[in-house]
């Protein structure tokens, strides 16, 4: 049985969502005096009324009751207090059930819940929230929302592999920024995905022109925006060949930022340089493992599908590099068994190393596949990442036919 006066607030929320005045949600059917009085709860409301408005609205009965976690706001509230999965689960039943609510308050929650999917690894249901995120902005009207939403959607696309939109979307919010000349930490936010999305399209001057100017702008700061921006910088640099200014940006960040700044960002950042030490010439396979085991110590705590699979993807790098074939074998038919939580490049590059071991097990088809991954990735604007694959090819065939040489 719906109570009062939890009916009447809901209804008039309801209500006031449709744009809909007492006289027009009343009709013929009821006197507008009677629906007033439900709605200030001073009428309990009886099953052919609530049978009617529902009607009238457009809903099921069962919609007027209030949510298990009460208004968007409380849902709200109960997030910034706990963070917990019951917390987001109780938000999402909340945004689901107050299409009513304050464009603001809605714009927080899918902001919410778009952040756990990120830290979950799921990229296209982030993509969901982001792109309705991005429209309610532009209702809204606020250009730090706009710029916000532009800057994660533009990040959540790059994950997805999605070059051309990501460009837009961070190009966007690039112009947004500086034109509205928004804060620090947003023009920051804006740059630092700029430039990863400017990298894999391959415009590596523009890149770096943005990453100087991200540099500049941090100065000074040792927080979670420094530390990301010093990451960014190592890897454009990476991609200009230049690994030892690299190998300085990281180490700064590496010592200079605590884990206690933020544990997630401190793993990522030692996920990162053992990747790095692996893909500079010659690859350091022992400053690679040293990463590695701080980002197992650090997993223990913030241990997340999308991390552990990035753990044990570097992993597989390394057994390559170190010429421990089979345990590279193993680790991805156990990456394999996982449902994916790592980004389009991620996925990637664990495919080009499962057709590196194919060649070098004397499989052909290895060839073939990392000559179609090439060419996957320039159509899809991954420019950097299709000329690493076409280098890593003729690598692999120089090296298949030195072997064949030598077994003859």
């Amino acid at each position: 049985m719906l109570q009062q006066p939890a009916f009447g607030s809901r209804l008039r929320k309801l209500r006031q969502s449709r744009g809909l005045s007492q006289t027009a949600l009343a009709g013929d059917g009821m006197s507008t005096g009677y629906l007033s009085r439900l709605e200030s709860g001073a009428r309990q409301p009886t099953e052919r009324a609530v049978a009617y408005l529902a009607g009238r609205l457009g809903l099921d009965v069962a919609d007027f009751e209030e949510p298990a976690g009460g208004s968007l706001a409380n849902a709200l509230s109960l997030v910034a207090s706990t963070g917990s999965g019951t917390a987001m689960e109780t938000l999402r039943e909340a945004l689901a059930a107050e299409g009513h609510e304050a464009p603001v308050l809605r714009w927080q929650a899918l902001w919410q819940l778009a952040g756990q999917r990120r830290l979950q690894g799921d990229h296209a249901g982030e993509r969901e929230y982001l792109e309705e995120l991005v429209q309610l902005g532009d209702a809204v009207g606020l250009t730090a929302l706009r710029v916000r939403g532009l800057t994660r959607l533009a990040r959540c696309l790059r994950s997805l592999g999605d070059i051309n939109d990501a460009l837009d979307a961070a190009m966007t919010a690039h112009h947004l920024a500086r034109e509205d000349d928004l804060e620090v930490e947003d023009r920051a936010a804006v740059l630092l995905a700029l430039v990863s999305v400017e990298g894999e399209a391959g415009r590596t001057p523009d890149a770096r022109a943005h990453v100087d100017e991200l540099v500049e702008l941090v100065a000074g700061r040792s927080d979670a925006l420094w530390a990301e921006a010093m990451w960014t910088a190592a890897v454009v640099r990476v991609r200009q060949g230049d690994h030892t200014a690299a190998q300085a940006y990281l180490e700064e960040a590496l010592e200079k930022f605590a884990s206690g700044e933020d544990l997630v960002l401190w793993l990522r950042l030692r996920l990162t340089a053992g990747r790095l030490h692996l893909e500079k010439l010659p690859p350091d396979p022992e400053a690679a493992e040293r990463c590695v085991t701080a980002a197992e110590s650090a997993l223990a705590f913030v241990g997340t599908p999308g991390l552990r699979q990035q753990l044990l993807a570097l992993k597989a790098d390394l057994a390559f590099v170190t010429a421990r074939y089979d345990d590279a074998r193993a680790l991805l038919r156990e990456l394999a068994q996982a449902e994916p939580r790592m980004t389009y490049r991620e996925r990637v590059q664990m495919d080009i190393l499962r057709h590196q071991l194919c060649i070098r097990s004397g499989d052909d088809s290895g060839i073939q596949g990392l000559r179609a991954l090439a060419e996957q990735a320039q159509a899809d604007a991954n420019i950097d990442l299709a000329a690493q694959i076409w280098r890593i090819l003729a690598e692999s065939l120089a090296e298949s036919a030195t072997q064949r040489g030598t077994a003859v």
